[in-house]
């Protein structure tokens, strides 16, 4: 008989391929609870950027792991809130340069190891949809539904490149394409839980696609694979 009490979604892929956006909408549409692990990561980012630590020194940032308090919140709008040390940093970490030292914050594995269990007791509270570099590998292997959500390059820098403009900060969409190429290469190189589709997600592809063409292309995956019982 089958105790599991909750569904989970994994949503995987690399920077820049509207994984947070597309798996906020689809929380709403199937009252799924949204867990964006990569807001996790972007604080424990912004902690070692606010320590003056870089956060690619594995073991300069692990010895600041004792003294932090990382958590998060959904308040009555359901939106997700990063707190570090009790302080609200959900607008705070979406600051480019937090976003860029993320993904080197991830490559250490104690800092997965350390957040590992905050990830998993949201799926075995909530029914969830969560996105990231290593959900469907790592976090929730065992993941009623997992997508693995790509786009070109390009696309990724263009869009990455619109929020940053729409978010009144000045960017560069050149330099923009290269973080992103370089990124890539360090989310999927790295030894600790590297970028990868599993074996058994679905591969989508949203190159082609503007964002209400991508979230019926990932609704209807999720509606197939639950048996329509995400309706």
């Amino acid at each position: 008989m089958d105790l599991k009490k909750h569904r989970s979604i994994a949503i995987d892929g690399p920077s820049g391929a509207g994984k947070s956006t597309l798996a906020r909408r689809l929380a709403r549409e199937l009252e799924f609870r949204y867990v964006d692990t990569g807001a996790i990561y972007r604080t424990m980012a912004l902690a070692a950027l606010r320590a003056g630590v870089d956060p690619s020194d594995g073991a300069a940032v692990a010895d600041l792991l004792p003294g932090l308090r990382i958590s998060l919140d959904y308040g009555g709008d359901g939106l997700q809130r990063m707190y570090l040390n009790g302080e609200d940093v959900t607008e705070a970490i979406r600051r480019n340069e937090v976003s860029a030292g993320a993904s080197k914050a991830a490559a250490i594995p104690a800092v997965r190891a350390f957040l590992l269990d905050t990830q998993r007791n949201l799926a075995e509270e909530h029914d969830v949809i969560m996105d990231g570099r290593d959900i469907g590998t790592v976090v929730l292997p065992d993941a009623d539904v997992k997508i693995f959500l790509t786009a070109s390059p390009e696309a990724r820098a263009e869009r990455r490149w619109r929020e940053l403009l729409e978010r009144g900060q000045s960017a560069d969409r050149a330099q923009i394409l290269k973080e992103v190429i370089e990124r890539d290469a360090r989310d999927s190189g790295r030894a600790s839980a590297p970028l990868k589709q599993a074996e058994d997600a679905v591969l989508a592809d949203t190159t082609d696609l503007d964002f209400e063409g991508s979230f019926r292309l990932l609704l209807d995956i999720i509606r197939e694979r639950l048996g329509g019982k995400a309706e």
